[in-house]
Parts: C-alpha cells; sequence; structure tokens
C-alpha cells in the first residue's frame, strides 16, 4: 500500500488597523497574522504616508509618530506574502467588508500580485452558524467562550484572541469543510 503525503490547507488568522473605514480613501497602518500549525506570528506597522485620523487612533491607539519610521506597504506587503506561503486559508473577522477590502486595494496601490489566497471570514461564520447568539463582535465571541480579555483593536492581539475564538466555533470542523460550507 503506497501513503499519499497530503497536504491540509494551513489556517492563518490575520487583522488588520486603518486611518479610517474606506478602502479607496483609507490605509492599512497595522497588519498582523497569526499560523497557529508552525506557531509563527507576524506584526508590523506601516507607514500610511498620510496623517492618522484622531478618530482612527482613539479606536486603535496607534499615533503618527508611532508610524513615522515604519516600513511602507510596499515592503511589508512582500513579508506578509512570504509570510503566507503555501496552502494557506486567510481568516479575519468581518473579513469580506473590511479587511480583505483593504488589503486588495493596498496590493493594487502598491502594484504587487496577491496570491490566489482563500478567505474565510469569521464573522459571516458566526452569524451564519451560531444565530443563537444575540451578538457576534469579536468581543462579544471572547466573552462568550470565556476567553482572558486582550488589547483589543491591537492587530497582534486580536488575531490571537480571533483564533481562540474561530477554534471554539469550529470544534472538530477540518479548514476544507469550512472553506465549502463558506
Amino acid at each position: 500500500m503506497v501513503k499519499q503525503n497530503i497536504m491540509l490547507t494551513r489556517p492563518i488568522y490575520y487583522d488588520t488597523e486603518t486611518t479610517g473605514i474606506k478602502p479607496d480613501k483609507d490605509k492599512i497602518i497595522e497588519i498582523a497574522a497569526y499560523d497557529p500549525v508552525l506557531d509563527k506570528t507576524f506584526s508590523s506597522l506601516i507607514n500610511p504616508k498620510v496623517p492618522i485620523p484622531k478618530e482612527s487612533t482613539a479606536i486603535h491607539n496607534i499615533t503618527d509618530d508611532m508610524v513615522k519610521d515604519a516600513p511602507d506597504f510596499q515592503k511589508v506587503g512582500k513579508n506578509f506574502i512570504d509570510f503566507c506561503s503555501g496552502d494557506i486559508v486567510l481568516i479575519a473577522h468581518n473579513n469580506d467588508a473590511f479587511d480583505k477590502k483593504f488589503l486588495d486595494q493596498e496590493f493594487e496601490r502598491s502594484n504587487i500580485s496577491q496570491p490566489e489566497w482563500k478567505f474565510i471570514d469569521s464573522l459571516k461564520f458566526a452569524r451564519k452558524y451560531r444565530p443563537d447568539l444575540p451578538r457576534h463582535s469579536l468581543q462579544h465571541l471572547r466573552e462568550y467562550f470565556g476567553i482572558e480579555a486582550n488589547n483589543a483593536h491591537r492587530a497582534l492581539d486580536d488575531v490571537v484572541i480571533l483564533h481562540k475564538v474561530f477554534s471554539n466555533m469550529i470544534d472538530d470542523l477540518s479548514m476544507e469543510v469550512i472553506i465549502q460550507i463558506m
């Protein structure tokens, strides 16, 4: 009997923090990812080359001073692609309406070819498969599953929480099954 080496899709949880909420106008100022299979993290501030509005800083606490010496998306985007190599699926909370739109826009602006990644929106998953819950925000799900609080609205902290929340929501389903049902 010949054993086949089956490569399973590896989940990578990611999050972005931005200068605002409009992908065509605003920019990513922080991106983070967590690969639980390889137990590796990726995190970088990004210099958006525009001032960060006070309203945005009030949410994520990232200031102009913090990003002034950070690399631009051209460099960070290439490093993010390297981090996300292989057969992966990128998972973000509110991915379809927010994070993916910003990623797409930044890759296009930077003239970088974005890989043909698969994506899962954990917010859509929660709404579809956990309609019994009154709210589906990441922090509400964190509380519901009894996961310890963290520094919400900082990208790396959010992806660590997202991994724990999503692992609780999916129970023992494989990534392949989740990709098929989404």
